[in-house]
């Protein structure tokens, strides 16, 4: 069994920046993609970015794309979401979760961390 754990949540100014990590123990981390996913207040879970267990391939968002990376190292088999440029309608809580492939969609995806939460202020 794989567990996940987020951290680096904040609060920030619009513009500014934050970098996620999700670190993962028990089982083997480095055949799994891993994605990060967000929920607001009222909303459902919605994708942000997902990166192959390679970390060669990475899908993200349309509202996110140009300003977050997502990235893992599985030395350390922890992956990591750097958030530049960050817009009032980023906060949620984010999370992530492990699959075999890089879908997009939440129910592909196990093993969810407790979630860290990104505040971002006008």
């Amino acid at each position: 069994q794989v567990r996940l754990e987020e951290s680096g949540g904040g609060s920030v100014q619009a513009g500014g920046s934050l970098r996620l990590s999700c670190a993962a123990s028990g089982r083997t981390f480095g055949n799994y993609a891993l994605g990060w996913f967000r929920q607001a207040p009222g909303r459902e879970r919605e994708f942000v970015a997902t990166v192959s267990w390679s970390g060669g391939v990475t899908y993200y968002a349309d509202s996110v794309k140009g300003r977050f990376t997502a990235s893992r190292d599985n030395t350390k088999n922890t992956v990591f979401l750097q958030m530049n440029s960050l817009k009032p309608e980023d906060t949620a809580i984010y999370y992530c979760g492990r699959a075999d492939y890089e879908w997009k969609t939440a129910d592909a995806y196990d093993s969810w961390g407790q979630g860290t939460q990104v505040t971002v202020s006008s």
